[in-house]
Formats: structure tokens, C-alpha cells, sequence
């Protein structure tokens, strides 16, 4: 078991665990945004400034355990690796801040209930990033890592599709040039979550292939 190498200070897993909750959060937040969006709510800056408390709540965790690693001489895994996660685990968050951001920048008020489909299935990539961070401190749990992993990249594929689909659609039936613009910009930077947590999964995988 990777915690019983752990000096007794040490808190790298209770660190992801916490930053994993908080990219689940995040996750919910931005579905629960897209939707508010899609039903035209005036309930969408309280979501985003949610979802703003949360990145900065992840920027804490991520500072702490960056302090530690640079202070502790045993560390669960490859010094470079732990350092790979939490940053990618970072740009999770920040991720999902930029779509909160650009309903605001773009003065979006509405948008199709494909923007919400993208946003559903980012939800779940984000749920599983949380399920597998709170694996990570025994090998023993490689086999259900690896699973969890599979399935945010076949995730990550399907929003893929979605956004071809999608910004597809707003080509031929768009005919206000402003707002395909603001609707291709969301599109893509809810398509940019995805690919943030699939760069999470590659650091997992690597994690996972060296130590068990």
C-alpha cells in the first residue's frame, strides 16, 4: 500500500481527495449553469461566482501540497508525477471557470440544450476524477483506477462528437454571426473540460503502471 510509505505528515491523498470533491462541485455548477442558461434563468452569476469559490478553494489545496512536496524527503510516488496531477487536476477547475467567465464576457443569456448534453457528460468526467483520486492511495485498486479511466476517455470521445455535431448545427442554422460566435466559444471550452480531465487520466495511468 503506497500510504503505508507516507511520512506520518504527510497528506498527499487527503489533498486530492479534497481537490477531487471540489472538481466534482464544479462539475454539478457547471451543468446547473448550462441549464439555467438553456431555460433563459437570471440565475446564472450565482453559479458562476460559485464556481469562482471553488477554483479558488482548489488553488489552496493545490498551493499546500505543492509546499509539501517541496518540503518532504518521502513522498507516495514520483515527485514529478504528484506535481503532473495536481496541475492537471488544477486545470480542471480553471477550465470550467473560463466557460463561467465567457457567459459573462459574451453577455450570453441563452443557449441550445446541446451546450447542456456537453455539459452533463462533463459532469460525470468530473465525478469520476473525485472517485478516482480517492482510490489512488492503495494499488490494490488499479484494476476499478483503470476502469474509471476508460470511461472518462470514452467520455471525452463523446463530447467530441457532440461538439462536431453541435457546432455543425449552428453553421446552418445560425443566421446572427454574433451569436454563433459566442455559442461556438462555449461549445469549445466546455469540449476544453473534457480534455482537461483526459490529461488527468493520463497522469493516473502512468501513476498506476509504475507502482502496482
Amino acid at each position: 500500500m503506497l500510504s503505508s510509505l507516507m511520512p506520518k505528515e504527510g497528506k498527499y491523498f487527503e489533498y486530492f481527495v479534497a481537490h477531487g470533491e471540489l472538481i466534482e462541485q464544479g462539475g454539478i455548477m457547471l451543468s446547473k449553469l448550462l441549464d439555467a442558461l438553456v431555460q433563459g434563468s437570471e440565475n446564472v452569476q450565482p453559479l458562476a461566482d460559485e464556481i469562482d469559490t471553488l477554483e479558488r478553494e482548489a488553488d489552496t489545496i493545490t498551493a499546500s501540497l505543492l509546499e509539501q512536496l517541496h518540503t518532504s524527503f518521502i513522498t507516495p510516488f514520483d515527485r514529478d508525477e504528484i506535481h503532473e496531477l495536481v496541475n492537471n487536476m488544477d486545470n480542471v477547475l480553471d477550465t470550467i471557470q473560463d466557460v463561467a467567465e465567457a457567459t459573462s464576457l459574451y453577455d450570453i443569456h441563452r443557449v441550445p440544450a446541446e451546450a447542456k448534453e456537453m455539459a452533463d457528460t462533463t459532469e460525470r468526467c468530473c465525478k469520476n476524477i473525485h472517485a478516482i483520486v480517492k482510490l489512488l492511495h492503495n494499488m490494490k485498486n488499479a484494476p476499478e483506477i483503470l476502469r474509471l479511466c476508460h470511461e472518462i476517455i470514452a467520455l471525452e470521445s463523446e463530447v467530441d462528437s457532440r461538439l462536431r455535431v453541435s457546432m455543425s448545427r449552428i453553421f446552418r442554422e445560425e443566421p446572427d454571426v454574433r451569436e454563433l460566435i459566442k455559442l461556438k466559444e462555449i461549445y469549445q471550452l466546455i469540449e476544453s473540460v473534457t480534455d482537461s480531465c483526459k490529461d488527468v487520466v493520463g497522469t493516473v495511468e502512468s501513476i498506476v503502471l509504475e507502482n502496482s
